[in-house]
């Protein structure tokens, strides 16, 4: 299969989680044979902050404008599936351009799907419109249950998957590094997710002087009150991950508001953690306990308490039995088998709907 990816970024994983996404999935994808070409908008934010130049399992190449990508236009109208991300740049032109052009499939990858529904709700989503929906083939969702029914219903998709996020099992694993912290949390700064690293990190932090946590993420304000035992990373490179959650003894979740809502949103970061076999002490929504067994395979808090309970205990057999769950169905072999499945089916319906066209 010859696929075309239009995302977000693949060059960089400053500041985002596509990028590692992207990466995991579709180096798997080439694995099982496929020729990739990923199209990326150049811009200055994460130009400056490339951390993958000339990846060995696809093309990349870089466009400046919409107007641009008449230079692989014949890839495009060839290929035989072309996948939108979100959060491109000029989405909806990006879309529009890729629906007038492409001869086979066309899917739109959705690695914020609640947050893009909410922004369609509100008129401010530029990078997807729901005039656009129903001409995707296939709406591949982040976010799985009842959200997809909506998609199908209220937006008109013809298909609409659930394509999770997943771990590349050979990245990330158990290291043997000394423990630094006592609790670690990983993830850009968020407005709606601050009020919960409060309660879950910072405060049991104030409350346990002894114990040494950390967070990691750019863009977080200069005026957070951070505890002395509480270490800032500004940014932490994805070859450094796997590292980091091994020198946790736990780490946390946090999820955005939206995504809780909407529920069965896991983040990149659930799978990523447990593959190091490090235990995760996780806030709440519908569907995470379908993905990994409460008390066996995650830990829930509610409140700091919880937390400051967790810390005080070896609950090492937590991370080594969401390692083996994750192993077994979170890898990007195993999503890239999804993605094989859902663009050969959207195929399969375009077929069918030819041929009933043709009748």
């Amino acid at each position: 299969m010859k696929l075309v990816v239009l995302g977000l970024s693949l060059s960089s994983s400053w500041g985002n989680g596509h990028a590692t996404t992207f990466r995991a999935l579709l180096s798997s994808f080439a694995a099982r044979g496929h020729d990739i070409l990923f199209l990326e908008r150049d811009v200055p934010w994460y130009a400056s902050q490339r951390d993958i130049a000339d990846p060995d399992y696809c093309s990349l190449e870089f466009y400046g404008s919409v107007d641009e990508l008449d230079r692989w236009r014949g890839e495009i109208a060839s290929a035989d599936a072309v996948m939108v991300g979100s959060y491109v740049p000029d989405g909806v032109a990006v879309g529009a351009y890729v629906q007038r052009h492409a001869g086979g499939v066309t899917a739109f990858y959705d690695i914020d799907t609640p947050v893009t529904l909410a922004k369609l709700r509100q008129g401010e989503c530029d990078y997807l419109s729901a005039d656009l929906i129903p001409g995707y083939d296939v709406y591949c969702s982040f976010t799985g249950g009842p959200t997809l029914d909506l998609l199908q219903r209220e937006y008109g998709s013809p298909m609409a998957r659930p394509l999770y996020c997943s771990v590349d099992a050979g990245a990330y694993q158990p290291l043997d590094v000394p423990k630094r912290w006592d609790l670690s949390y990983l993830g850009t700064y968020s407005p709606d997710r601050q009020p919960t690293l409060e309660k879950l990190l910072i405060e049991p932090a104030r409350l346990l002087p002894e114990k040494r946590f950390v967070v990691a993420g750019a863009q977080y304000p200069d005026d957070i009150d951070w505890p002395a035992n509480v270490e800032r990373i500004e940014h932490l490179p994805p070859r450094d991950h796997a590292e980091f959650y091994s020198a946790s003894r736990y780490t946390l979740n946090v999820t955005r508001a939206d995504m809780i809502e909407a529920g069965w949103s896991p983040s990149v970061r659930l799978f990523e953690a447990g593959a190091c076999a490090t235990p995760v002490i996780s806030d709440v929504w519908p569907g995470l306990g379908d993905l990994l067994e409460p008390n066996r395979e995650i830990l829930f808090a509610w409140n700091r308490e919880q937390v400051i309970v967790a810390l005080d205990e070896d609950r090492s057999c937590i991370g080594h039995a969401a390692r083996s769950r994750i192993l077994a169905q979170h890898t990007s072999r195993s999503r890239a088998a999804e993605l094989e499945a859902c663009l050969s089916d959207a195929a399969a319906m375009r077929a069918d709907d030819a041929m009933a066209a043709a009748e």
